[in-house]
This record gives C-alpha cells, structure tokens and sequence, in this order.
C-alpha cells in the first residue's frame, strides 16, 4: 500500500521560507507523476506544482518566483521550497502522487495522497 508522509510544516514568519518534505513507501510507478496542492482554509485543495520522474515540472507562471519542486528518487522524496511567504501561503500542504505520468495524470487524476502538513504565516 502506498503512503506518503509530508513533513516540514509549521509557522513561519511573513518573508521567510519553508520547505517541505514528502516520503513515499511502497510507491512503485517508476513514471508515476508526484506533486503538491494545498487547502488554504475552507476551500477546496488546489495544485501548486508536478514533476515527473524525468524532472519535467508544471508549475503555473504566477507560483514559478516563489515555489520550487525537486524530487530525490532515490530517497523516493519529494520536496516543495516556499520563499517569501505571505499569509495566502497559509493552509495544509499535501504531497500526492500517480501511477502514471503527470500528463496523464495532473492535477485530476493523483492515484495517492498523504494526510497533510499545516503551514500558518504569521506577521
């Protein structure tokens, strides 16, 4: 069974960065597609960023400043680098991943997810 675990969350001062970790046990899909979303509170779970096994990222132009996507495969560890955090950055932060690859796969079709880690900004 796949599981995926984040870490990193917690709060952060306006202007400062985060990163964010994501361990997957058991995730075979050596193609499989692995990105974050978050759910700012009471509203839905939006994607942020996706990367492919081979590096490819999708990344919307608007998050491309402050949000940076890298992947270890061979720590099967996904990471989110968040700079000049602002108070919309506020929300829980989830890692989620595919069987297949993220043009088949993101943002509708993530197979797995983890449980989520909370980031509040604070001033």
């Amino acid at each position: 069974q796949v599981r995926l675990v984040e870490t990193g969350g917690g709060s952060v001062q306006t202007g400062g960065s985060l990163t964010l970790s994501c361990t997957a046990s058991d995730y075979d899909y050596p193609h499989g597609c692995m990105a974050w979303f978050r759910s700012a509170p009471g509203n839905k779970r939006k994607p942020i960023a996706a990367i492919d096994s081979d590096g490819l990222i999708t990344i919307k132009d608007s998050e491309k400043g402050r949000f940076a996507i890298s992947r270890d495969k061979s720590k099967n560890t996904l990471y989110l680098q968040i700079s000049s955090l602002n108070s919309e950055d506020t929300g829980t932060y989830y890692c989620t991943a595919a069987r297949v690859n993220c043009a088949m796969g993101y943002p509708y079709g993530m197979d797995f997810w983890g449980n989520g880690t909370l980031v509040t900004i604070f001033s």
